[in-house]
């Protein structure tokens, strides 16, 4: 009967989620975690699905966005992580955050309670030597050394790693308010949010050139030996990085102020440092898309120069960690199997996608696929590419560049693209137009859940 176990290794959001839908199929579940025997260089608790980074589940928008539109589907699909996201939402303007704390505490008693679930602590050194015939592998970026060793060997192919950075955290109530203000971009309030959920911090011409200056030529920790020569990935650039590449990439990326209007200055912002709200008491916000691996003392100086921020506590200072993942192209297949070993699946940030949601998703299908496997059911059916969750699974798994493979979050470059029927409509002259922005985004999420709908349908007949 040990057999027909699953061994799930790593508590995360994707090791969480596929314990949570293996589980609810009936088979099984052991869910492995070495936190606390064993902790890493980012996590602080011993909780399921802990966020180490951002609290953002970014963009809750399903008609026009690609990642709201995975939040949808995963919804769909009962998943746990996107239950207890809008449980513990906090505002966040167009986005889902949520609060870190009640949100993995939330996810850790429903998978402690799970009469098919078993929750056991201890590092796993080897995917060979239990005789186990179902894994998940969902490790996620911290990976052990020795597990990272074994995945190597299993594998024979070496590991690629790159930065994630953390973004500072501050206590609202040291900042100074005659300076900064409340507001979202255009205003616009999302699914936990009013329109005012950003605290803006804008700065002058004048301060923004100092800033910059200071922020380059700031003392930064060094790196190890391991971590030399590791590229970073574009979607969490170090802020110091990121201003190292010209003087106005930080207005065009970060601290763009467009949409901002300052309430304490008639003229218009020449640079904006938005603060979004990190837990549901509202008393801690962070500093959007401020990673850094600038020093302790260095990010207390530097980021004081920011208006509003002259007295600000920090809460936690930025910080830098090693992110793991495989070549999943060249090693798994369509259901996430390494090829080498098949009953070993690999899911989560591991597999090379990039994202809260992204690592969820992929958690929840390897879960179903899984379980699919164990049940002796035909081979889980995979979900249409013209969805998110397929779109994702096929860049992952074969439609990604084996050479050139890197971390990707979901977008719409990832879908198939529609037909000139959809994207290029017959107008009541007869002529076609081509549809541009919204619009265009629109048919890729309508074609979306119309097949995600048909594919749910079709399973349900099966089963």
């Amino acid at each position: 009967m040990n057999k027909e176990i699953l061994h799930i290794i790593g508590a995360g959001l994707a090791g969480s989620e596929a314990a949570w839908q293996a589980a609810n199929m009936g088979v099984r579940v052991t869910l492995h975690e070495m936190r606390p025997d064993l902790s890493t260089a980012a996590h602080e608790t011993d909780k399921c699905a802990e966020l180490v980074c951002s609290n953002s589940f970014r963009s809750d928008d399903a008609q026009h966005n690609a990642v709201g539109l995975l939040h949808k589907e995963m919804r769909k699909m009962d998943s746990i992580i996107m239950r207890e996201a809008d449980a513990h939402a906090v505002p966040a303007g167009g986005a889902l955050a949520v609060d870190r704390d009640h949100f993995s505490g939330a996810i850790s008693d429903a998978l402690q309670t799970h009469p098919n679930i078993t929750i056991e602590r201890g590092e796993i050194t080897s995917l060979t030597d239990q005789g186990w015939e179902h894994i998940i592998v969902a490790t996620g970026p911290l990976t052990s050394d020795a597990l990272s060793a074994e995945i190597q060997r299993l594998a024979e192919e070496n590991s690629l790693s790159f930065f994630d950075a953390i973004a500072p955290i501050v206590y609202l109530d040291s900042v100074n308010m005659d300076a900064a203000w409340f507001q979202s971009r255009y205003d616009k309030a999302g699914p936990a949010g009013t329109g005012k959920d950003y605290l803006n911090c804008a700065m002058s011409k004048e301060q923004y050139e100092t800033f910059i200056h200071e922020l380059i030529h700031a003392e930064y920790g060094d790196f190890k030996d391991w971590e030399k020569n590791t590229p970073y990935f574009e979607g969490c650039m170090p802020i110091e990085v990121m201003a190292s590449r010209g003087i106005e990439t930080l207005r065009f990326g970060p601290m763009k102020p467009v949409g901002l209007t300052n309430p304490h200055k008639s003229d218009p912002p020449y640079a904006v440092v938005q603060l979004r709200q990190d837990n549901a008491l509202g008393t801690l916000y962070n500093l959007v898309g401020f990673q850094t691996k600038m020093k302790y003392a260095e990010q207390t100086r530097v980021f004081k120069m920011i208006p509003g921020l002259e007295n600000a506590e920090f809460a936690r200072l930025g910080g830098m960690h090693r992110n793991s993942f495989i070549n999943s192209p060249k090693l798994l297949d369509s259901h996430l199997r390494l090829k080498t070993y098949p009953h070993i699946r690999f899911a989560g940030q591991i597999s090379g996608c990039e994202g809260y949601v992204e690592s969820s998703s992929i958690g929840l299908l390897a879960g179903r696929f899984a379980a699919a496997e164990i049940l002796s059911k035909d081979v889980y059916p995979l979900p249409p590419k013209t969805t998110a969750l397929g779109s994702l699974l096929n860049h992952i798994t074969d439609g990604a560049n084996k050479e050139t493979f890197q971390p990707m979050n979901v977008n719409f470059g990832l879908f198939p693209p529609p037909s000139e029927e959809y994207l290029r409509p017959r107008q009541p002259n007869g002529k076609r137009k081509k549809l541009k922005g919204k619009d265009r985004k629109k048919v890729y999420t309508d074609i979306a859940c119309k097949d995600l709908d048909n594919w749910l349908e079709g399973i349900s007949t099966d089963a």
